[in-house]
């Protein structure tokens, strides 16, 4: 057994990068995104090709295993190990060179894809393959599984764009592959020779063949290429150090061909007589994993064939020939470049939404539809015999009662999809080998290869021999034996592999539910199952995001793996497994994690399987400190609604603004609040809200429709102009405004409108006022904040007998009640029909007051779009509101990096800094002179204040303001 402190004290002696065998990265990397799971000794982050090798000669000498790993989204198991894990995103991750006239570049392992397309952008170049996880994929994991993408009907696989590697054998033998036998280990070239009768007549001849050894590339007719024939063989043979790469040139424009057909088998038949005309893409996917809002022509499946051209007319033409040649249901061509990005995300997601599909029987069936899992995601088959095969696949999983959706590169023949197999028990894992089993045999019996994108690794390579004959599996053991004589890179894989059904990452969870707080109304109540819904896609390690979107921006700030949604979740799975994780929920491996999460709640909805780490943060939080002290800024922040109600009842907020402008007293305050010395504590209302309305003069008539404005606990106390701003709107608008109760009445009575008092009800009812409890959610105080809810929906039972609506301003309430409130108090069906009547300011006014034109600001706006409202609340009505009174412009994505109280903690400041100085901050600065600036959440606007300089107002501001001025 290998004495992990003594291995620690010689990684460390003999490597300059990153050696850590502690428990988080340990947990981190337990898993990738297949099925499997295996617990490492530990993680090293090489700096460079010198720390490759003295990692590899410490391990070698203590016969520890050695697992190469990029991204970690490889889907077959290949990523994982039990020796240690060399991480190459950390270090060598650096494009080296670019020859534009040559058309190559030079990539260390760790680089991510979208890093090289960006820098050869420019030059009107490219990499040819492009995998759906591009953004954060990186050049070592494409080699090492030889990855193709959706280009591949155009410009090949990996192995077809590679010209020479830089690999170090396990042995230290440092050489550089390439044609001509350039970099061959002794040995190999003796044994290919010795076998070329069996090279030439053994392997299927497709162009998604990747399953096993590309032993075939040794041949002299393919020019015996060492490099290609090192593509696909999964970190088992030699560590990669260093790439030189062929670039192709992209066209200047392109259309995209949707073309729409009655379900996947008839797409799946048209593929292969689209490729005469050189399409650059051929995609094809099925209503099943498609959003029901997408903008697709009428059908029942889809390809995405996109056309390349010298100007957008030729890309244009060359599209509609394919159209013209098709025999479609429906078709429709794309050249706006943003509507392309828009479909092709529904095609990259589809990975992450096939894991979750409606309805089901399977065992691990939830409230959000059957679970789905890899495990056969790519097999491929001639693109001429994708139809036929299809239909054989159908009936197979008819057979066996399993479900899957197929998608993926129909143009070569290479079909994915997930399947509800049941992972979970000793039946449904026992189906799993036997449908496994009889689809290998399948496969073959179509002429196709096990894998033609993502490996074999642990799920296919029991199986290799259906496919290839046990001679030629034969042959790629000694091919593993000249390469890796003692057997120390990546064992388990590909050659004398691990049983497909054995270490299974399901298997350590708990089969009771936990005990939580929480609904999980999509997981049935289940956290385990709510967890285990992240597959490792890692669409949450990308270090950029477009549009509006958000996820994750702390790990976009630190670069660091277990401050990314994905490695929140694996921390969390360890936890429950606690075989690595052992405190449960008292862990401070986990607590570390997830405190720089901002509950953002970006992941609720950038995730391709929905994620909610927010909630799984509130969750443990109320576990972990269960019974004990909290930090100081849970008592301070946490319980903000009570200290400014206090303020406000004892008319002292002009006090306490005046004690916290003098320095050391701020200071102290801030100190003892666990507060950011960095920053300013802001001035409270001396006049809250719902003061000015009870002593404002009633200028509206009482007609109309009736709403009801919340008085959140921000625009009640620190932001009353936003409620005033809303009042002048919405009366302007036509609407009656009123606000919630304050009285309970104990005999059972109405409190009529939310405006009323009749005198028995002043007498015998109880006070009080509503609050969504966000911030006891976010510090994870759910006791309170589950009091706070069924206080607030006694106080709204008059409200919900109506039909009037409740306009929530501040975007992270209106969430709250949306979400966190009805899985908070699942067992209250008050809690659901509140969510379903709560509205933001510009769905109040496109729904209550259609006839309505807004004032006209006619102005260019800049800002940030709430991280709640694109989460949860959604912005279309407030970008057709902008729209409407001449707000030109589109909003930033990305969080603030305030987010309630997470920007305020002690700690916290770096990542708050950085994660507003991604998006929010940039845009304001560069956006022209009379730009106004809206920022609805209060936390923006605190944010923009206090490190911008610059005043964002709620868009009920920006529009009050206007009429004011008409």
């Amino acid at each position: 057994m290998t004495d992990q402190r003594e291995l620690a004290a010689a990684l460390r002696a003999a490597v300059r990068g990153e050696v850590d065998l502690g428990v988080t990265a340990r947990a981190l990397t337990t898993m990738d995104a297949s099925n499997y799971r295996r617990i490492p000794l530990g993680v090293v982050a090489p700096r460079d090709a010198d720390d490759v090798a003295a990692a590899l000669a410490v391990c070698r000498e203590r016969g520890v295993p050695v697992v190469p790993r990029g991204g970690g989204t490889s889907i077959a198991g290949q990523a994982t190990g039990t020796g240690i894990v060399l991480d190459f995103t950390r270090h060598m991750n650096r494009l080296l060179s670019l020859d534009p006239e040559a058309g190559t570049a030079v990539v260390q392992p760790g680089l991510v894809l979208d890093r090289l397309q960006e820098a050869a952008a420019p030059h009107g170049l490219r990499f040819g393959p492009d995998p759906s996880t591009h953004g954060r994929c990186t050049l070592g994991g494409m080699i090492g599984n030889n990855s193709c993408g959706s280009h591949s009907v155009a410009w090949g696989t990996t192995a077809d764009n590679v010209r020479t590697l830089s690999v170090i054998t396990a042995r230290g033998e440092r050489l550089r592959p390439g044609p001509g036998w350039a970099g061959a280990p002794e040995g190999l070239r003796a044994l290919v020779e010795g076998e070329s009768a069996r090279l030439r007549t053994g392997f299927p001849d497709l162009p998604r063949r990747i399953s096993g050894y590309a032993v075939d590339a040794l041949l002299p007719e393919n020019r015996a290429d060492v490099a290609r024939s090192l593509c696909g063989s999964e970190g088992t043979l030699a560590v990669l150090t260093e790439a030189e790469l062929t670039l192709v040139r992209a066209p200047r424009a392109r259309a995209l061909a949707v073309l729409a057909y009655a379900d996947e088998s008839g797409a799946a038949q048209a593929a292969a007589g689209l490729l005469p005309y050189r399409p650059l893409t051929v995609e094809g996917m099925a209503a099943d994993l498609v959003p029901s809002a997408a903008d697709l022509p009428r059908g029942g499946a889809w390809l995405f064939v996109e056309a390349g051209g010298d100007t957008g007319a030729e890309a244009r033409a060359a599209a509609e020939a394919i159209v013209r040649a098709a025999d479609v249901v429906d078709a429709l061509v794309v050249t706006d470049p943003a509507r392309q990005r828009t479909l092709w995300r529904i095609r990259e997601d589809a990975s992450g939404t096939a894991t979750r599909m409606p309805g089901g029987t399977s065992r691990t069936k939830s409230g959000g539809g059957s679970e789905a899992w890899p495990g056969w995601e790519d097999c491929a088959v001639p693109p001429a015999r994708l139809g036929d095969y299809l239909r054989d696949f159908r009936a197979l999983l008819a057979e066996h009662g399993l479900r899957g959706t197929p998608y993926g590169h129909f143009g070569d023949g290479c079909i994915h999809v997930r399947i509800d197999f049941d992972l979970l028990t000793g039946p449904g894992v026992a189906r799993f080998r036997r449908f496994s089993e009889e689809l290998a045999d399948l496969v073959v019996a179509h002429g196709g290869s096990l894998s033609g994108e993502h490996g074999d690794g642990q799920a296919r390579a029991e199986l290799l021999p259906r496919m290839y004959g046990a001679e030629t599996v034969a042959l790629f053991e000694r091919v593993k034996g000249v390469w890796d004589p003692d057997g120390l890179l990546n064992p388990g894989m590909l050659v004398r592999p691990a049983p497909l059904d054995a270490d299974l990452r399901f298997s350590a969870l708990p089969r009771e539910p936990v005990d939580v707080a929480f609904g999980y109304p999509a997981d049935a109540g289940d956290f385990s199952a709510a967890v285990r819904r992240c597959v490792g896609v890692a669409k949450c390690r990308t270090t950029s995001v477009s549009g509006s979107a958000v996820m994750c921006p702390s790990f976009r700030a630190t670069g660091e793996e277990e401050h990314s949604t994905r490695g929140r979740a694996r921390l969390l799975h360890e936890m429950l497994a606690g075989e690595l994780v052992t405190d449960g929920w008292r862990s401070t491996e986990v607590r570390d994690a997830l405190d720089l999460c901002l509950s953002c709640k970006g992941c609720r909805s950038d995730c391709p399987v929905g994620v909610d780490m927010a909630t799984y943060k509130a969750e443990f939080l109320h576990h972990h400190y269960a019974g004990r002290r909290r930090p100081a800024a849970h008592y301070a922040m946490g319980w903000l609604p009570v200290w400014l109600s206090w303020a406000a009842r004892t008319r002292t907020a002009g006090v306490a603004n005046a004690l916290t402008s003098v320095r050391p007293l701020a200071r102290a305050a801030k100190r003892m609040g666990g507060i950011a010395g960095e920053r300013e504590i802001p001035f409270l209302a001396t006049e809250p809200f719902s003061r000015w309305w009870r002593r404002r003069r009633r200028s509206a008539e009482d007609d109309g429709p009736l709403v009801v404005l919340w008085p959140d606990t921000f625009t009640e106390h620190l932001s009353p102009s936003v409620g005033r701003a809303a009042v002048r709107v919405l009366e302007a608008a036509g609407m009656r405004v009123v606000l919630p109760p304050t009285l309970r009445p104990r005999s059972g009575g109405r409190v009529g409108d939310a405006r009323s008092r009749s005198p028995l009800s002043l007498l015998t009812a109880r006070r009080g006022r509503v609050c969504c409890g966000l911030t006891y959610i976010s510090t994870g105080q759910l006791d309170r904040a589950r009091a706070v809810v069924r206080r607030t929906l006694d106080l709204l039972e008059p409200v919900l007998a109506t039909d009037a609506p409740l306009v929530v301003l501040e975007p992270s309430c209106a969430a709250a009640l949306r979400t966190d409130a009805p899985e908070l108090v699942h067992d209250d069906p008050r809690a659901a029909h509140l969510a379903s009547r709560v509205l933001t300011f510009a769905e109040a006014l496109e729904r209550y007051a259609p006839d309505w034109t807004p004032p006209a600001v006619n102005r260019p706006v800049t800002g940030q779009t709430h991280c709640h409202q694109h989460a949860v609340l959604g912005d279309g009505p407030d970008r057709r509101l902008r729209e409407a009174a001449g707000l030109t412009g589109e909003l930033a994505g990305g969080c603030c990096g305030l987010a309630g109280n997470f920007g305020f903690e002690r700690g916290h400041e770096d990542v708050s800094r950085a994660c507003a100085e991604e998006q929010l901050l940039p845009s304001v600065r560069e956006a022209p002179q009379d730009a106004v600036v809206q920022a609805d959440g209060f936390s923006c606007r605190t944010q923009l204040e206090q490190l911008g300089g610059v005043r964002g107002r709620h868009l009920a501001e920006i529009l009050a303001e206007a009429l004011e001025e008409e």
